[in-house]
């Protein structure tokens, strides 16, 4: 789209009470009747340029509604420029709270066009060591989202940085490297789960993205089978039913006698989360074994029963919608 097409910013600005705005809803009943007359090329430049000089939060963030809606190339400049010069927004909006949700929501919108050209402003920001956690929470979803590449080493870097002091900043990395699925991020993974680090250090919960992370990836090699090994006698039992689930779709030929161990487990959930996995790697046979061999708990046996209840209800609902078709 041409940018520099000539319209009358500066006195659609003023009609619409853009800057000083002491009726944020009428100012965005101004901007949307808009749109009976300016085209949608012409509306998004228009949102564009409001979006850079307004100073109230409420026409901001429907603004920000509208920018995100058309997913325009003209506004990755706007949208970069707010999201990195903070004090730019700081000189319109007083309140810190409200600026955050704003530059949120701006990594939100940046996420949804999947312009790699957004890729270094979100690292600049998720690198900053003074830059607000919620932002840098949602800078790593953001590069998930957008699925370049380029972010796989730097987001690598904060998943294994000792100063990086937020673990929800780490968690939001490894799972946006889940969603990128390089197998280079492998190796940095598996040393969450090498960690003795627990629940005491918040380390649980980053474990957790770890292995669903892990879940995406195409891994291969003893260090990461014994990091799941580890992984199953950890103290969280949703560690433990991860690491059943990153085993079930490992294609290792070890883990079926690994996740058939875990039907002793003390935990109800991780058994029976173990019988779905055996379920699924080796069909109705091993439900019957379960059932029937003397080799299991009653915990394990019931949850196999159950299990064969579920899949013959589900049958029969199958076959009384092909009658009724």
């Amino acid at each position: 789209m041409e940018e520099n097409i000539n319209l009358p910013f500066e006195q659609l600005a003023l009609e619409c009470s853009i800057v000083d705005s002491s009726n944020p809803k009428e100012s965005i009943e101004k901007i949307i009747a808009l749109s009976k007359d300016y085209p949608s090329e012409y509306l998004i430049l228009i949102y564009n340029y409001f979006f850079e000089h307004s100073d109230n939060y409420e026409i901001l963030m429907f603004l920000l509604q509208k920018i995100d809606k058309y997913k325009d190339k003209s506004s990755r400049a706007v949208l970069i420029d707010s999201l990195i010069m903070k004090d730019k927004l700081a000189s319109r909006l007083s309140d810190i709270d409200a600026i955050t949700r704003i530059r949120v929501n701006i990594t939100k919108a940046l996420a949804n066009t999947k312009d790699s050209q957004a890729v270094y402003p979100l690292l600049y920001c998720l690198n900053s060591k003074e830059e607000n956690y919620k932002v840098k929470l949602s800078c790593a979803d953001a590069l998930g989202k957008i699925g370049d590449k380029y972010a796989v080493l730097p987001l690598m870097n904060i998943v294994e940085d000792e100063s990086e002091s937020s673990v929800y900043v780490k968690e939001s990395a490894v799972s946006a490297l889940g969603m990128l699925g390089d197998e280079k991020a492998v190796d940095s993974l598996v040393s969450i789960l090498e960690s003795k680090k627990g629940f005491a250090d918040k380390f649980t919960f980053l474990k957790e993205r770890a292995l669903e992370a892990l879940n995406k990836l195409n891994f291969k090699g003893d260090r990461v089978f014994n990091a799941l090994v580890k992984s199953l006698k950890d103290e969280s039992p949703q560690i433990r039913i991860n690491a059943i689930e990153v085993l079930m779709n490992s294609d290792d030929d070890r883990a079926v006698d690994l996740i058939k161990n875990m039907l002793q487990d003390n935990n109800r959930e991780v058994v029976q989360n173990a019988v779905i996995a055996l379920y699924n790697l080796l069909g109705d046979d091993i439900l019957n074994e379960i059932v029937f061999s003397e080799n299991y708990t009653d915990v394990a046996k019931s949850e196999a029963l159950k299990l064969q209840d579920d899949l013959r209800n589900d049958e029969c609902e199958e076959a009384q919608d092909s009658n009724e078709e």
